[in-house]
This record gives structure tokens, C-alpha cells and sequence, in this order.
């Protein structure tokens, strides 16, 4: 077999890699729980029909077909999700009526989606989503505590950079676009929607030229969007503006209050600030809109997303509204591994290399091996019975901090960091730092810099 090349867009991990996206799902999913989001997996495939409800989105999907399908085959019109919304909301009103409303979940999956790979941006990757989601109605404050909730999950996760949760309100938005005039008021949501990858003086002229709107009418809304704070003094500079509608009052008091509530969470690593420019430009955002930024590494966009919909789904009865916020996992770390920033410290789950004096022994050392792994204690029997320091050295490459040696008398274990060596039981033995006992995350901030 000919050495294989690399397909662009579906990252691998090395196993010493892996080590930090488990440390980062398990983080994830120990915080949702505490905060009882239950956890459901949904099948990768959907129909058609309800891939391609979004337009946009008809070039990202890929076909799910078998090699000698045919057009009368049972399995035509399938494709593989390309997020988590989609597949939640069908869920939802498959079980409807087994689950309990305000239903919460958090769901942490793969996706796809065929678009031009680049930094950040990939054909499969994982995604770590949280929704709450009700019947009819969803009271404003699970706004709140989604933003909450994801924002202790990000302040756990101390070996990333900080992060920057920007939030907006698009009752504020378009109750400001409606109040001002503005004879699109999609269009021009859409439109502001692109001040991150665009000029702002670009923007404004397509304001003009798209949206239909006047100079006047397009300098105010160029001027909202710069407007950010953390905390709720935007009130007074969006009403400074003159612009008044009781859609914006609506969205004004939801945003205000969802600063305020966050406030506290605030540290050195994690910050919440109301930045009007954010629009999302889904059309089914019915309110809070969250984006995040990676501190350092801006050039990625938004790595964690969401907001309001108060139409989830329906089927044709019952409504279910709900808000959610969702981490692109792939997003953040590929790039940070694949520059060296962070990494496993061991290329193995071994905290002990059991060594073996000669092959006649090896029975022994198996049997010392399962005594560790009896209390937990991950070890692997050395592969062959090489002179003892050889067999450090192969510890040392695969990252295992502790030899296990058998003496006269029993056994000796040496930590071959420090290169302390003392009698040690494998029946009992547990090393001191706790840490030993599975792989630790490392940054590099050599990298960072």
C-alpha cells in the first residue's frame, strides 16, 4: 500500500493531541451537567428536505448514498448534518412527548460541511452545543443562564486563551433599523452583518445601494455598531441616537439586563461584552445573539455561537422557543495543536512502566501490572528486558513519569523526573500528585507568544 495522502479539511489527532480535546469535552460535559443539561447523541444523517430548509446551506451538505443505489433505493435523500441545530429540533418533535419541558441538553457530536477548508474551518469537526427549550413559551432569564452556563464552562477550560463573549439583542437591532426608517430591515441586518470582514465605509455603501437606505439612515447605523460596553451604559448612547421604537425599548432592557446578570462572571480569561455590531445572519434569531473571540487568535471569527429562536419547531399545534449557544471544539483547538501551543504530556495513559529484568520474569511483572491496574493505576509491562536504563529511556519517550523495578525484596518504584527511587507495594501503591494518574494538558507559552 502506497503511503497516504492527507485529506484537507478532516483533522486527526496524535494520541498525546487527544488528550487535550478529551480534557476539554470532559470539562464541557462535567459543567453542563452541574447545571442539569442532559445529554442526547443524534444519528448523523437527515433528510433532505430538511438539510436544504436554508438555502445557504445547499453547497455545504453532503450526500449520503450507497455505492450501487438506485433511484427507487429507500435510502435516497439523506445527508450528513452540517450542525447540531438541525437534527435538535427534529428530535425535539419526534420525543415531544417523552420529555420534559424546559427541556435542556447539551450535545457534543461531529458534523460536516463541504466548504473550502482553512485555519478554524473544516469538513468534519466536533461541536459542543447547549439549548434549553420550551413549550409555547421560554421565559427571557434561560437567556441568561445559557450565557452563564457557557461562560463558566469557557473561565474551567485555563489552559486556552481568554475569550471575548460579544452579545447583542435583535429586538434592539431591528427595532432601531424599523425606527429609523429603513425599508429593509432584514437587508439591512444582513448587510451589518458583514462588519467583520468588511470596511466599514464598504458597508455603509452597500446600506445605500442594497438596503435602500439614505446616507443619513446609513451613518446611524454604522455609528450603533460601534457602540460596546460591559456593562449597561450602552442604554444611554443607543438613546442618544434619537431613534425610538418599542421593539428596541424590548431588546434595550433584555441585553441590559443579561450584562448585568453576566457581570460577575467576568475575569482576566473571560469577559462578556454587549457589542452592538453583532447581528448573526440567520434569519430564525429572534433576540439574544451571542459570537465569541478567541484572545489571539481573532482571525478565526466567532468560536462560540447562538442566541434566541423562539421557533425552534413546530408542528403545526405546539411551538417550541428555545436559546442555546454552541462551542466549535475543531474550531479552537486544531489550530492551537497544530502550532504547538497545547499539548498531552505523556504519548501514552501510562503512569507506570513496569520493567522486566529478563524474560523468565515476565509472568511477575504481569501480575505487578495488574495489581496497579486493580486501584486504578494505568500501566504497561516494558516490551522487552533490555538493560534497565534502555528501558527508562523508553519511559521517557512515551511520556510515563514511573518504572516499577522488582528487587530482592520486593519492589522499588522511580519517579524518573526527579529521579527519586523508593520501596513501593503495586498492590497500594498510588503516586503522591494525583495529577500522575491520567495525562495533563500542556501550553506552550513560548507559542502563545
Amino acid at each position: 500500500m502506497n503511503k497516504p495522502t492527507p485529506l484537507s479539511g478532516f483533522p486527526e489527532f496524535l494520541p498525546s493531541q487527544r488528550t487535550v480535546e478529551r480534557e476539554v469535552i470532559a470539562t464541557l460535559s462535567r459543567t453542563f451537567e452541574l447545571h442539569g443539561f442532559g445529554n442526547i447523541e443524534t444519528r448523523a444523517v437527515e433528510p433532505m428536505d430538511q438539510l436544504l430548509r436554508k438555502g445557504d446551506t445547499s453547497k455545504e451538505v453532503y450526500v449520503l448514498r450507497r455505492l450501487q443505489e438506485d433511484d427507487s433505493s429507500r435510502d435516497k435523500g439523506m445527508g450528513l448534518h452540517f450542525d447540531l441545530t438541525v437534527p435538535f429540533a427534529r428530535y425535539v418533535l419526534e420525543n415531544a412527548g417523552k420529555l420534559e419541558f424546559p427541556f435542556r441538553r447539551y450535545q457534543i457530536q461531529k458534523v460536516w460541511r463541504g466548504e473550502r477548508p482553512q485555519e478554524g474551518r473544516f469538513r468534519e469537526f466536533a461541536q459542543a452545543d447547549i439549548d434549553i427549550v420550551g413549550r409555547d413559551t421560554l421565559p427571557f432569564h434561560h437567556d441568561v443562564e445559557v450565557a452563564r452556563v457557557m461562560l463558566e464552562a469557557l473561565g474551567k477550560l485555563t489552559f486556552l486563551p481568554g475569550f471575548t463573549l460579544q452579545v447583542n439583542n435583535r429586538k434592539l437591532i431591528q427595532g432601531f433599523y424599523a425606527g429609523l426608517g429603513a425599508p429593509d430591515v432584514e437587508e439591512t441586518m444582513r448587510l451589518i452583518d458583514k462588519l467583520d470582514k468588511m470596511p466599514a465605509d464598504e458597508v455603509g455603501k452597500l446600506l445605500v445601494s442594497e438596503a435602500g437606505l439614505t446616507d443619513d439612515q446609513a451613518a446611524k447605523c454604522l455609528e450603533l455598531a460601534t457602540i460596546t460596553a460591559t456593562d449597561d451604559s450602552f442604554v444611554e448612547k443607543v438613546r442618544a441616537l434619537g431613534v425610538e421604537s418599542e421593539l428596541l425599548e424590548e431588546g434595550l432592557t433584555e441585553l441590559a439586563t443579561l450584562i448585568t446578570a453576566t457581570a460577575p462572571l467576568n475575569t482576566d480569561s473571560v469577559r462578556v461584552v454587549a457589542d452592538l455590531s453583532i447581528a448573526r445572519g440567520l434569519d430564525y434569531y429572534t433576540g439574544t445573539v451571542f459570537e465569541t473571540r478567541l484572545d489571539g487568535y481573532e482571525t478565526l471569527g466567532s468560536i462560540c455561537s447562538g442566541g434566541r429562536y423562539d421557533a425552534l419547531a413546530s408542528d403545526g399545534k405546539t411551538t417550541y422557543p428555545g436559546v442555546g449557544i454552541s462551542l466549535g471544539v475543531s474550531r479552537v483547538l486544531v489550530p492551537l495543536v497544530q502550532k504547538g501551543v497545547l499539548d498531552g504530556d505523556r504519548k501514552v495513559p501510562s503512569t507506570v512502566l513496569v520493567a522486566v529484568s529478563d524474560e523468565e520474569s515476565r509472568v511477575e511483572a504481569d501480575s505487578a501490572a495488574q495489581q496497579l491496574r486493580a486501584h486504578n493505576v494505568a500501566c504497561e509491562v516494558s516490551p522487552n528486558a533490555a538493560k534497565f536504563g534502555k528501558q527508562i529511556r523508553f519511559a521517557e519517550r512515551r511520556g510515563i513519569p514511573y518504572v516499577l523495578f522488582a528487587t530482592e525484596g520486593g519492589y522499588e518504584i522511580k519517579d524518573i523526573r526527579t529521579g527519586d527511587q523508593v520501596p513501593a507495594d503495586p498492590a497500594t501503591w498510588t503516586p503522591q500528585n494525583e495529577s500522575d494518574l491520567k495525562p495533563q494538558v500542556v501550553a506552550n507559552n513560548e507559542e502563545k507568544k
